[in-house]
């Protein structure tokens, strides 16, 4: 006994170090891959307490400084209008977003819950939207706007945004999840579409759309090619084509350090949103991805 006792002691010592093996292996790669993620963050926001003289200085770019300033973003608030920049997309994406929400919430809900001739068919062809190429939708859209006199307006910026198939078909794969014996019994009870949408499927799929506001969020901050073609007013500019600006009209093509001040200032809210959200948009991808 004493012999199977110590030969199963050796096999499971064998077995721990090779796991310990296998487990350093794999953290030293996830390590690895982690910095070569974060380091382009890192030289941004290195670069952005650099002074000006300092940077230029530089024949040899350093991986640190040890005299660090902010007066790279007081410059990034006053030689250009960066704050009117961030309002104009924070107004933007909580105003596109949130009709957003409500489009495809009950476009999903029809989808999922109601029926109606042609159905099916009507949602297939509704998918096949996807297929095509974002460059025709855009100009299409272009022309719209164009001939409805919408140009540098919050309006043309926001119509061509308030709804989207793919999220549409997520949601609608949440919806359908949901037993039809809650829906039967909401009915018998007197309770209308709604009412059972309101109280019901919304919280049970909060999740997915946690997820799909944050997206829908990312979606409109980083917007570039819409506001560029729509827009030529300053006053109407998002972050996206502001930074273009700055780098034109503001701080010069020179001045690194304060361009990259810049793109800090926007990149910050984002970063911060998906840190405070990151477990709710994991859940609701699990929960889009798994059927019963």
């Amino acid at each position: 006994m004493s012999d199977v006792a110590s030969d199963y002691e050796k096999i499971e010592k064998r077995t721990r170090i090779r796991g310990n093996i296998r487990n350093g292996i794999v953290y030293f790669f996830l390590c690895l891959w982690a910095l070569i993620v974060l380091f382009p963050f890192y030289w941004m926001i290195l670069t952005s307490v650099k002074s000006y003289g300092s940077y230029n200085a530089e024949y040899i770019p350093k991986f640190f400084t040890l005299s660090p300033t902010l007066q790279n973003y007081v410059d990034a608030f006053t030689t250009v209008s960066l704050g009117r920049y961030l309002w104009n997309t924070l107004f933007f994406t909580v105003v596109t977003t949130a009709i957003m929400l409500v489009v495809i919430t009950l476009a999903a809900f029809a989808f999922a819950r109601l029926n109606f001739a042609g159905k099916d068919l009507i949602f297939t062809l509704f998918l096949s939207l996807m297929m095509i190429p974002n460059e025709l939708v855009v100009i299409t859209n272009f022309t719209t706007i164009t001939n409805l006199d919408l140009r540098n307006t919050f309006t043309g910026l926001i119509l061509p945004s308030v709804t989207s198939v793919f999220y549409i078909y997520l949601l609608r794969e949440n919806f359908a999840q949901i037993p039809d014996e809650l829906y039967y019994a909401a009915k018998v009870d007197g309770t209308s579409d709604l009412r059972y949408l309101r109280k019901v499927m919304v919280p049970i799929c909060k999740p997915t759309l946690i997820t799909i506001v944050i997206l829908k969020v990312i979606e409109c901050w980083n917007s570039y090619v819409w506001p560029r073609l729509i827009t030529d007013d300053p006053d109407y500019y998002l972050v996206s084509n502001g930074i273009q600006e700055i780098r034109e009209n503001g701080f010069g093509r020179e001045n690194i350090p304060a361009m990259m001040a810049a793109v800090v200032v926007i990149s910050v809210p984002l970063v911060v949103l998906f840190l405070v959200f990151r477990k709710k948009v994991m859940a609701g991808v699990a929960r889009g991805g798994t059927k019963g």
